[in-house]
């Protein structure tokens, strides 16, 4: 695999960082969703899934390239990988509707992340570095999962933070990308200005200008 460019990467999958947190953005790894559901998938298989990983920065150059040489020994395991990506993302974008509905998440959502999370939390060493300590997670070669690990972590640190009430999710018709909301007077309605927000602006403008036309009849 060669040297990964990055703004080349972001092109091809068309994928954007700009909710405020990890597993927000990997939630949002969808071209929009309708009724909850998914308009067009950007994550259709391990190698979009990898690089999706290597443009947020959970994933280096050279992990990228074990990891795309491993998936291709084992296509399998890496197949298993990636269904288990898109289950942990849907069943993540469920709870996270249910809070802002305030209600229950469904048992079945929440299994799957304390799964995922479960095996995260398995693969964690707590390490001594320059006078502290810090968790990380110590080269596995043979994982091909490893790349969900520090997901299912974020997902569980959103879910116990305070930042739970910022939580926002983009007013576009067709969108539906979640966000946290840290604008000064919490009052962000669009993922990405440039994306929805200037569609709307657009489609406000034709609405004011366009002639309303003459449905009386005939003299």
């Amino acid at each position: 695999m060669p040297r990964v460019n990055l703004s080349k990467l972001a092109e091809r999958l068309h994928v954007k960082f700009i909710a405020g947190r990890l597993c927000l953005d990997f939630v949002n790894t969808v071209g929009g969703r309708a009724g909850g559901a998914v308009i067009r998938d950007k994550i259709g298989s391990y190698q979009d899934l990898l690089d999706w990983s290597r443009l947020a920065g959970i994933t280096s150059d050279a992990a990228a390239r074990a990891h795309a040489h491993l998936a291709e020994l084992r296509p399998s395991d890496a197949v298993s990988v990636l269904d288990r990506a898109i289950r942990l993302r849907e069943a993540l974008y469920r709870i996270l509707q249910s809070v802002r509905d305030r209600r229950l998440p469904a048992e079945s959502d929440a299994e799957v992340l304390r799964a995922e999370l479960a095996v995260a939390r398995n693969h964690q060493r707590l390490t001594a570095y320059r006078g502290s300590f810090t968790w990380n997670f110590p080269p596995r070669p043979g994982s091909l999962d490893r790349i969900l690990w520090p997901m299912a972590l974020s997902a569980a640190e959103l879910l116990t933070s305070g930042d739970l009430a910022a939580l926002g999710q983009c007013a576009g018709p067709e969108c539906g990308w979640l966000f946290l909301d840290t604008s000064r007077n919490h009052r962000r309605r669009w993922c990405d200005m440039q994306d929805c927000g200037n569609r709307a602006k657009v489609q406000r403008f034709r609405a004011r200008t366009t002639p309303v036309p003459d449905m009386s009849p005939p003299l």
